[in-house]
């Protein structure tokens, strides 16, 4: 049977207050993940699940989030490029008829998969990409090759994806000199920069305070690239706000703040990690535990479960995602950023 894990009532949940439906999920392929960047993992022997999902198992879910009325699929791990058979898996989410079909990458095994993921289906991919300099990204993902990454946007550039991203998880003293570096390179490939608020999640919680670069800061040393104006979302695509470029109203910068500003009230996300759990949200361990049901392949009793872990979500209007308390106690590799 699968069962609520710390299902919290002391605060407004979605139930008690009409919201959007889930139109959206993020879906772990793997827990596991060949890098251990310092917000994310201790350290690269910091254990992984005992269990995950299954092929057979994972198609299951997937077919009753299609169902449950979920039009927009990512694909995320740990990393998903180290599941030996992602390719065929992202064939399958296609064949659902879903209206976008992303996945988030670290790009160290794209060079070889770009182009067969593209013939899959895959429809947009963004790239994790934390520093344009050898030595600080070796040291923020302890241990990961830059020329690697890069071999792997450039077989992305060639694959001719709908649209490429680059996300950069913005830390004081380590990248922060680097926004217009990563902007002007990101640019001239034809990709879209986007830089992210470092969020007290997990080992996030555990650096400095002072780490923390807020949006208005990216945006003063950003301010003779960007437009003036506040910028704005794209519908139906997530929480980043997107500001023109001064020069060029095609080329844009992406922000996503989720520590100064938070967007909760319009979030209509769900994910799903690797052991089958259904996550509400990422700021919490609070989920629907459905391995079993997916293990049976219960379609129907998966959009049951999607219900049950829909009405765990909690209202905006008081929540702020991961500024809570609750945050610090997740995993971001296990529940898939």
């Amino acid at each position: 049977m699968h069962a609520a894990l710390h299902a919290r009532r002391s605060l407004p949940l979605l139930a008690d207050a009409p919201r959007v439906e889930p139109r959206t999920v993020r879906v772990s392929l793997t827990d596991r993940c060949d890098l251990a960047c310092v917000y994310c993992r201790p350290s690269r022997s910091d254990g992984y699940l005992e269990k995950r999902l299954e092929d057979e198992a994972w198609r299951a879910m997937v077919r009753a989030l299609v169902q449950a009325g979920v039009r927009r699929v990512r694909i995320t791990g740990g990393e998903p490029l180290l599941h030996p058979r992602v390719t065929e898996l992202v064939a399958f989410v296609a064949s659902l008829g879903v209206d976008d079909l992303a996945l988030t990458t670290n790009a160290t095994l794209l060079e070889k998969l770009a182009q067969p993921l593209r013939d899959a289906g895959l429809r947009r991919l963004t790239v994790s990409l934390d520093s344009l300099v050898a030595e600080r990204f070796w040291r923020i993902t302890r241990g990961g090759r830059l020329d690697r990454v890069l071999a792997g946007v450039e077989a992305a550039r060639a694959a001719g994806f709908e649209e490429l991203k680059v996300n950069t998880v913005v830390l004081r003293g380590e990248n922060d000199d680097e926004l217009p570096a990563i902007v002007r390179w990101s640019w001239a490939r034809g990709m879209v920069p986007r830089f992210i608020e470092l969020m007290h999640i997990g080992e996030g919680a555990n650096l400095p305070r002072q780490t923390l670069v807020g949006h208005d800061e990216m945006r003063a040393r950003l301010a003779h690239l960007l437009a003036d104006d506040a910028g704005e979302r794209d519908p139906d695509r997530g929480p980043a706000r997107y500001v023109n470029a001064r020069h060029d109203a095609k080329l844009r910068v992406g922000f996503i703040t989720g520590t100064t500003d938070t967007y909760c009230g319009s979030c209509d996300r769900l994910r799903v990690a690797s052991d089958g759990t259904l996550r509400p949200c990422l700021a919490t361990n609070d989920g629907v535990d459905a391995m079993d049901l997916a293990e049976r392949g219960d379609v129907g009793g998966l959009v049951a479960a999607i219900a049950e872990a829909w009405a765990l979500k909690p209202d905006g209007r008081t929540w702020k995602g991961c500024t809570e308390e609750t945050a610090a106690a997740v995993s971001m590799r296990a529940i898939g950023g």
